[in-house]
């Protein structure tokens, strides 16, 4: 038998659930919206999709090293990103992929076990 489980460090933050309004991050519970750095999570200060601005993802901007990928998940459904923000984001050196939180969560466990830069900033579902 192979096996195919992808190892990922102990002190990186693994999505391990999402659930109607919270999240758990590497044994961590957090109610409401969050964004999640490899080494980090922290609580994310928007409201809902339609509060969201550029300004929303200063700290994905700000992060050192930087993120190669942001994975915006936009809570129950996909939401289309109103292409301002995408370009205020691209240049600032931040390139969006937006997809329901379901996916995003997803594919940031992924990412990760790659060993990717990533982040997901995540609305709850």
């Amino acid at each position: 038998m192979i096996d195919v489980t992808p190892i990922i460090p102990a002190d990186r933050q693994v999505i391990d659930t999402y659930a109607p309004g919270h999240f758990r991050v590497s044994n961590t519970l957090y109610q409401g919206p969050i964004i999640v750095f490899p080494d980090h999570t922290e609580a994310w200060a928007v409201d809902g999709f339609a509060q969201v601005t550029a300004d929303s993802f200063a700290a994905v901007a700000a992060a050192e090293p930087k993120v190669e990928v942001l994975l915006f998940g936009t809570g129950a459904s996909m939401e289309l990103l109103p292409g301002a923000i995408r370009r205020a984001l691209k240049e600032k050196g931040v390139v969006v992929d937006v997809m329901d939180s379901r996916a995003a969560c997803r594919t940031y466990n992924v990412l990760l076990a790659e060993g990717r830069r990533v982040a997901a900033a995540l609305l709850p579902i």
